[in-house]
């Protein structure tokens, strides 16, 4: 069930959000040019480890990240934006991550809204949490975001709801974060390596009945950050549909699906 959490009026002490090992990952590609003023706004005293993994970028990502003292893996080939993520998420286990957060180094989303990202887990009301630009009205609209891309965030938000049975503001925000447990659950090694990836874990977390959460996030648009393109964005939008698809046909015991079973 999806539940809004109430944004923090001030941040609360340093250690005082989270509970146990927290790490944040950072799925990259060519973000030499915001990687270091996103790593210098993540709030002090919320995180244990920063891991870059940096996906056969074209600059010198992977050299930054290494100058800044993080976990700098780099992929020896390109594999996607969701391979990517898998890296991350085996990687954050591995280190024994009790909590982490996905956050973009393009600078696209708030650093400063990791404590709220990681509250809802540390306080066992979520095993995920999704950071919604839809929550406030017209945040997404202040921030940038085009307005085709507002407008099929809505149309397939909606859908999407449909087919779970839930109420998300936004099923397709890259700002996310996950227990331990929701990542040793959930088989995310068997979803796709491109975008449909982050579609596919929402409809896992439903699929496993693992409680979700929804917190407001802001977002801002600029030249410097990675941006989904309109044909990019079809393809993903057909992806998206075609995910409702296979957990409607897979729930309805129709077609099974090994993304929704363990």
């Amino acid at each position: 069930m999806s539940e809004a959490s109430a944004p923090l009026t001030a941040p609360p002490p340093a250690g005082a959000a989270k509970s146990g090992r927290v790490v944040i990952v950072m799925p990259a590609y060519n973000a030499a040019k915001t990687l270091e003023d996103t790593f210098r706004a993540i709030p002090q005293g919320f995180f244990d480890e920063i891991v870059v993994v940096d996906d056969h970028s074209r600059d010198e990502t992977t050299d930054l990240a290494k100058r800044l003292n993080l976990k700098a893996i780099r992929h020896p080939h390109n594999v996607g934006y969701g391979g990517n993520q898998k890296t991350c998420y085996m990687e954050a286990l591995r280190d024994g991550a009790e909590i982490v957060v996905m956050l973009h180094p393009d600078g696209q989303y708030d650093p400063k809204i990791i404590p709220e990202m990681v509250r809802p887990i540390a306080e066992g009301r979520a095993e995920m949490v999704l950071g919604s630009r839809m929550m406030t009205a017209g945040g997404a609209k202040a921030g940038g975001m085009p307005l085709w891309k507002r407008l099929a965030n809505r149309f397939l938000t909606k859908t999407e709801n449909l087919a779970m049975g839930r109420e998300f503001t936004e099923c397709h925000t890259g700002y996310r974060a996950y227990s331990r447990r929701f990542l040793e659950t959930v088989p995310f090694l068997r979803n796709s390596n491109d975008f449909v990836f982050d579609t596919e874990v929402i409809f896992q977390a439903v699929a496993f009945g693992l409680p979700v959460v929804e917190v407001p996030v802001s977002t801002r648009y600029f030249d410097d950050a990675s941006s989904v393109g309109f044909r990019t964005g079809v393809v993903y939008g057909l992806g998206t549909l075609w995910t409702a698809c296979r957990f409607l046909l897979h729930r309805s015991g129709i077609l099974d699906c090994d993304k929704f079973r363990r």
